[in-house]
């Protein structure tokens, strides 16, 4: 790892950034720098716009895998090489809004219905009524449930924020007899 990445990697640490983005993160900068084919401290606002028009024109990246890359760059021109002119150089490609696909009752209560064990229903009445991501419900535990109140306790989930999410009686129900 050369000095500027091991710089990079440390600017996020004392930013605490999670492992994941800081992994991210230096592999971007580091894919910037082996297609550039230059000196990271040297690199040019030209440089930086034709890896902006590689990623959309000849790899054809996905409009946020794109805004990844780019949050990557200017992270390191920023705090890492203390230039704060490239937000010019790299813009944010627009992005096309999407309506999400929504299964109707009929279809939610057919998934559910589907499923081959007691686990896996539990599992799938616990992501789809309470909302959950997969990582949070791989992290929830027993402590977590609060049946006095009706609320499902996550804690540290997406972005390392805790939340509470309102517990149907039919959630609670499915989640006693699966402890039992």
């Amino acid at each position: 790892m050369t000095t500027l990445l091991q710089s990079l990697r440390d600017e996020m640490v004392r930013r605490d950034y999670s492992a994941t983005t800081i992994r991210s993160y230096v592999q971007i900068v580091d894919a910037f720098r082996q297609h550039a084919g230059a000196r990271l401290d040297r690199i040019t606002p030209a440089q930086l716009r034709r890896y902006h028009l590689f990623l959309l024109e000849e790899r054809r990246l996905a409009v946020g895998t794109v805004v990844t890359q780019i949050c990557a760059l200017r992270f390191f021109c920023r705090y890492v090489l203390k230039r704060r002119d490239v937000r010019e150089d790299l813009p944010y490609p627009k992005q096309r809004l999407r309506l999400p696909v929504v299964l109707s009752p009929d279809e939610v209560q057919r998934l559910i219905a589907g499923a081959k064990n007691l686990y896996h229903r539990t599992l799938l009445l616990t992501l789809y009524g309470a909302g959950l991501r997969r990582a949070e419900a791989c992290q929830l535990r027993v402590r977590d449930i609060d049946s006095h109140r009706m609320v499902l306790r996550v804690e540290q989930g997406k972005g390392g924020r805790d939340r509470e999410i309102l517990l149907s009686p039919t959630l609670l129900s499915a989640l006693r007899q699966y402890y039992q």
